[in-house]
């Protein structure tokens, strides 16, 4: 068993695993509880009291974080060629059609979002057991299949995410990283919890919100009293 550090072992004592922290409290201690050498990302969990098998129960939804996740996002945009200036002008990292969906079907996903148009989605289904897996097919439902490639670029690079509930009932989340400042971590991790407030299925009965955690990528996760949320 690994030994802790003094700085691990002064943070652990302040740390009570039973206790719910406010937003901002929390966000405080898992800086304090972070001990990495790189710039650990900042994780939510959020346990609903949904039954994600039911389809008017599938929570799902897209943020822009008001501070960027703290990632430079790489952009592929699958478009034809009229629409290619726009993408390039948005900021997209790579631009094409065909070079590109043949790289995909090499094993080739260097990325980490892909938009594209509608009159192209029915090429890229055909990759949906390469992209599926990765979470990088395009949905019109997370904006990434739109006419609109300029704005959609813009938004991803800006800090846009989206998030889905898993089959447990959980979504997870990065929101920031732990460099942030703790208003701008805060103000991120309560953009993403009210939307998902917002997004309470009416057929949800019960405790919506069950449970919050925020952790870092190696911090112990420190639970928010959901009644701190701001709405």
């Amino acid at each position: 068993m690994a030994k802790l550090s003094k700085n691990q072992k002064e943070a652990a004592a302040k740390y009570d695993l039973s206790k719910l922290y406010s937003l901002d409290e929390a966000v405080n201690m898992v800086k304090n509880l972070t001990f990495t050498k790189f710039d650990a990302s900042v994780d939510l969990d959020v346990r609903l009291g949904v039954d994600p098998r039911k389809a008017n129960q599938m929570v799902r939804g897209i943020v822009t974080l008001p501070h960027g996740t703290g990632k430079t996002k790489r952009v592929l945009v699958l478009c034809s060629q009229e629409k290619e200036e726009e993408a390039k002008a948005a900021g997209a990292d790579y631009v094409g059609m065909d070079e590109y969906l043949d790289k995909i079907k090499g094993g080739w996903t260097d990325v980490d979002v892909i938009i594209t148009m509608p009159s192209v989605m029915p090429k890229i289904g055909a990759l949906g057991k390469i992209l599926g897996p990765r979470g990088l097919m395009p949905n019109p439902k997370t904006g990434t299949v739109t006419m609109e490639i300029g704005k959609a670029v813009q938004e991803v690079k800006m800090g846009k995410i989206d998030f889905k509930v898993d089959k447990t009932g959980i979504i997870h989340t990065s929101v920031a990283r732990v460099s942030f400042e703790p208003k701008a971590i805060a103000d991120n991790a309560n953009e993403v919890l009210s939307t998902i407030i917002k997004l309470k299925p009416s057929t949800a009965k019960g405790t919506y919100v069950k449970s919050v955690t925020i952790s870092s990528t190696m911090s112990k996760g420190v639970k928010i009293d959901p009644k701190s949320i701001s709405k």
